[in-house]
């Protein structure tokens, strides 16, 4: 894995320079960005670090095809989709230097520092795997000291 953060923008524009990013107001559907025929959408209100999320989300959609239309699978996919937006986001070394520099929080502040949003951050300790509970567990702990 490279050594500097993911760039959501950089990605676009390498893989899917042909996908065009529009923002919107979205007053009734609730959510801050989709994927549609003419590209992405993305909520003209939300800050930096939700438009970066937004678009690492609708990027993983690209690149995973269409959200099923059965509710079950569709909600799985969403799942899957924020899973791999916040692994991509959150590198493991990164996520210890905010855990610390928060002094042990996982928080709106942590999440500032990690230039996502909260339930990217949620997501990305939600899903840690077992290896990587241990890691980031050992190095907070040596840090620490």
């Amino acid at each position: 894995m490279p050594n500097r953060k993911w760039h959501p923008w950089r990605h676009l524009r390498r893989h899917f320079p042909h996908v065009d990013v529009n923002f919107v107001d979205h007053p009734t559907h609730g959510d801050l960005g989709r994927l549609t025929r003419d590209g992405i959408e993305i909520d003209k209100t939300s800050t930096q670090t939700e438009r970066r999320s937004t678009l690492s989300h609708e990027i993983g959609h690209l690149e995973r095809g269409p959200v099923p239309t059965d509710p079950f699978f569709a909600a799985r996919e969403e799942c899957v989709v924020e899973e791999l937006t916040a692994r991509r986001m959150i590198r493991l070394p990164d996520l210890v230097d905010a855990v610390l520099w928060c002094q042990g929080r996982a928080d709106d502040e942590t999440a500032e520092e990690l230039w996502v949003d909260p339930d990217i951050l949620l997501t990305r300790i939600r899903t840690l795997t077992p290896g990587e509970r241990k890691w980031v567990e050992h190095q907070l702990a040596r840090r620490s000291n």
